[in-house]
């Protein structure tokens, strides 16, 4: 179908197709604009088509066709020199589209294609039996090959047909030798599974008889574990109740042994100062001087109340360390804070300490510091000073827990001295038997 919008008669611009272009056209038009393309300058190409323009031929054909085909199809000027290269490249055809005969000898596809691009009048036509050619063409293309398939199968239908006659009578031999060789083996079989059968009976009677006695001896394996059991656990608690009764009694032995020696060295230093201080001299006591006077030279009771010492005077402490076996027991923070609060801990006990040990050079008698195990962050590296037992509360129980149990481990008559402002602490350890004093008064005394 042709419509036209004008233009004389031979013209063929105003005509276009009333269908989609036919694929062996449009391969040969895209082959037409590849070709001329590199003839023209970057200027004279399509904007969309500028970026191909260094492209070779048939790559240009092949990433470009769908641009060139639609740029072909819309800019008229880009036909006309695409166009004008066509008949540059193939004026004979070109000359015979003008002349309305296209030479009978000639591709239908080619004329097609190139009445496309030239648009002479009647293209429409050209490209229309060009493409119904071609159609016609393929159809007998295939019909020829469809032929040519259909005599090939055939062939190889009676080459098969020959080969399965010959193989159905092989297998035909092979099956009646099959069938003989399964008869035999039939019948091997059915004596063979009548032994099995015979087997079966057999090992189910030993197997039976082998469960019964395994069953057997896993019980009495069982009770002999339990047994055994038993009788290692009765062991390990009477070897228990072994070892703690003998650590019980040598414990008991030691500590009470450790008393009694502690206790005996007190009341014999005691008895050797009390010998010293009640020494009389190598005369005879006369009645009269058992008669109560104030003899020349002698003080009054007036005198030794002045003499008397002040409740805080370090003189006390000097005068309870001096006693025989004395030991000191420190409430070691509760001293520290009281003396010099603005150090930090680790400064308070190094100082404390310092000082301690100084103490128990010059009096002789066992010192003991107590700290706070729960003031600490870590664990303490501390080397005790000379003369002095450092010792910190475990958690969960308190430095004056641990004093008082230190005053309660004392055997009863032995002189123990407790340094704390704590009111609680000094009433415990004063019920215990301890003798407390002020931590001003040990200051005072360290000082």
């Amino acid at each position: 179908m042709v419509e036209t919008t004008g233009g004389g008669p031979g013209d063929g611009t105003a005509e276009v197709l009333d269908r989609p272009l036919p694929d062996g056209v449009r391969r040969r038009v895209v082959q037409i604009v590849s070709d001329g393309f590199g003839g023209l300058t970057v200027a004279e190409l399509p904007a969309q088509l500028r970026q191909y323009a260094r492209f070779a031929p048939n790559r240009r054909a092949k990433f470009a066709g769908n641009a060139m085909a639609a740029a072909l199809e819309t800019d008229t000027l880009f036909r006309q020199r695409i166009g004008e290269k066509l008949r540059e490249a193939q004026p004979e055809l070109a000359g015979a589209l003008d002349s309305g005969s296209p030479p009978p000898a000639a591709d239908p596809l080619d004329v097609a294609a190139a009445a496309y691009v030239l648009r002479p009048a009647g293209w429409v036509k050209l490209v229309a039996a060009a493409g119904e050619e071609a159609q016609r063409a393929d159809a007998e293309r295939a019909d020829e090959e469809s032929r040519a398939e259909l005599e090939r199968l055939r062939e190889e239908l009676d080459r098969a047909r020959e080969l399965t006659r010959a193989e159905t009578e092989r297998l035909r031999a092979e099956l009646d030798a099959a069938k003989r060789e399964a008869e035999s083996l039939h019948r091997k079989l059915r004596a063979a599974l009548s032994d099995v059968k015979r087997g079966e009976a057999a090992l189910r009677k030993m197997q039976g008889a082998m469960e019964a006695g395994r069953t057997e001896g896993q019980a009495q394996v069982s009770a002999a574990e339990s047994e055994s059991r038993r009788l290692k656990a009765r062991l390990g608690e009477v070897e228990a109740a072994l070892e703690a009764s003998r650590r019980a009694a040598r414990e008991g032995r030691s500590v009470e042994d450790m008393r009694l020696r502690l206790l005996l060295d007190t009341v014999l230093d005691a008895a050797q100062g009390l010998r010293r201080e009640l020494a009389l001299p190598p005369v005879s006591v006369r009645p009269a001087e058992t008669v109560d006077a104030v003899e020349p030279g002698r003080m009054t009771p007036k005198d030794i109340a002045a003499r008397a010492l002040s409740e805080n005077d370090p003189a006390i402490l000097d005068q309870l360390l001096a006693l025989p076996q004395a030991h000191l027991v420190v409430d070691g923070y509760n001293v520290t804070k009281t003396g010099y609060p603005q150090m930090p801990l680790e400064k308070q006990r190094l100082r404390l300490l310092g000082q301690l040990s100084q103490l128990a050079a010059q009096t002789g008698a066992e010192v003991t510091c107590v700290f706070d195990g729960a003031e600490l962050a870590a664990p303490v590296l501390l080397a005790p000073p000379r003369g002095v037992r450092v010792l910190f509360s475990k958690p969960g129980v308190t430095a004056d827990e641990l004093i008082r149990q230190l005053v309660r481990a004392e055997p009863p008559g032995r002189p123990v001295i407790v340094a704390s402002t704590d009111r609680e602490v000094a009433d415990g350890v004063a019920k215990a038997g301890a003798r407390p004093v002020a931590s001003a008064m040990l200051l005072k005394r360290l000082s």
